[in-house]
């Protein structure tokens, strides 16, 4: 690995991973895949394997992004820098639920979640072509009861479709959730302590702010 990192490339288009990287002063460029449709990554095969357990699947889905970032930045002949991918689903009862296909889906996947706990998981990766490593961070969300009012009103939003298990925390769902225990930014999509524990473990240079 290099002594120091001074940037990276995040390989996601997800505006909320952008702003939690800003959050913590990291320097970075977006490295953007090809795009089947909204939440979706025509680079990666995101169908779990059969039996496959929720917590394998994202941190497999992480390392395959960082992977394929790292090859896409070699095919654009872009310079080099390590390239930090994410992964974010929800497990009930060991089922893998992910991003909405539609806004019927989505109905379906709140209906789910309503009144009871469910698992985030969250996995970063971070892969500087001769070394890749990834952490993952779970956390446990508990929503209140939903009226099947609340469901439509929220799906009709349109904010849902491209978030893992149909909701983002830091928008209108807040309202939903009575409880959480673990990672505020790893239910958003990025775990900051696992991300930032991981990018001085590749040797990343943390500039001071300079803020008082």
């Amino acid at each position: 690995m290099p002594e120091t990192v001074s940037c990276i490339y995040l390989a996601s288009s997800s505006p909320r991973r952008r702003e939690l990287l800003h959050q913590i002063g990291v320097n970075f460029k977006a490295l953007i895949f090809r795009s089947i449709r909204r939440g979706r990554d025509a680079d990666i095969d995101e169908t779990p394997l059969p039996g496959e357990s929720p917590d394998h699947y994202v941190e497999r889905m992480a390392l395959n992004k960082a992977h394929a970032g790292m090859q896409r930045l070699f095919w654009r002949k872009l310079p080099y820098h390590p390239v930090l991918a994410a992964d974010t689903a929800i497990d009930i009862d060991g089922c893998i639920i992910g991003k909405p296909d539609n806004a019927d889906d989505a109905c379906e996947i709140l209906r789910q979640l309503s009144g009871r706990s469910h698992r985030v998981l969250t996995a970063v990766a971070l892969n500087d072509d001769e070394h890749i490593q990834s952490r993952l961070s779970v956390s446990d969300v508990k929503f209140r009861p939903l009226t099947e009012d609340d469901i439509r009103r929220y799906v009709a939003t349109g904010e849902p479709m491209d978030k893992a298990g149909a909701y983002a925390i830091q928008g209108r769902a807040a309202a939903f959730i009575m409880e959480i225990c673990g990672s505020y930014s790893g239910i958003m999509g990025l775990p900051l302590f696992e991300t930032a524990s991981l990018l001085e473990a590749f040797g990343y240079r943390f500039e001071p702010s300079g803020e008082a």
